[in-house]
């Protein structure tokens, strides 16, 4: 059962864990010297591919961090990385309540109640 719903949906949730993954790599090498820190940005591909009808169209791109090294060489924002971690939790709750609420709505459209 797919729609452009829950493609979107899901889509999005793969590239939140993408996103929490990159996030936990910068944690792990806040102190590795030379390491440059990585983002993941996946949300304008999913916009565009949502236009299209075909939000499994979402290029998931990881892409290096452009802020200054520190003396060793290293980029890790401990403090940016702990808030983008925080808010990329709270985008994964977004996107399981939404798919939760897409499920109750084809549950109760197919009379099974909740």
């Amino acid at each position: 059962m797919d729609d452009l719903t829950i493609g979107a949906v899901t889509t999005a949730l793969r590239g939140v864990i993408a996103r929490n993954h990159v996030i936990a790599d910068n944690l792990a090498n806040v102190e590795t010297p030379g390491y440059t820190a990585k983002s993941v940005s996946f949300e304008d591909s999913l916009r565009n591919a949502i236009a299209g009808g075909v939000p499994q169209d979402t290029a998931i791109a990881v892409l290096p961090s452009d802020a200054p090294a520190n003396v060793n060489g290293n980029n890790v924002q401990i403090d940016d990385e702990t808030m983008s971690l925080e808010q990329n939790g709270l985008q994964y709750q977004l996107m399981v309540e939404a798919l939760n609420a897409k499920f109750g709505l084809l549950r109760t459209a197919m009379g099974k109640g909740s």
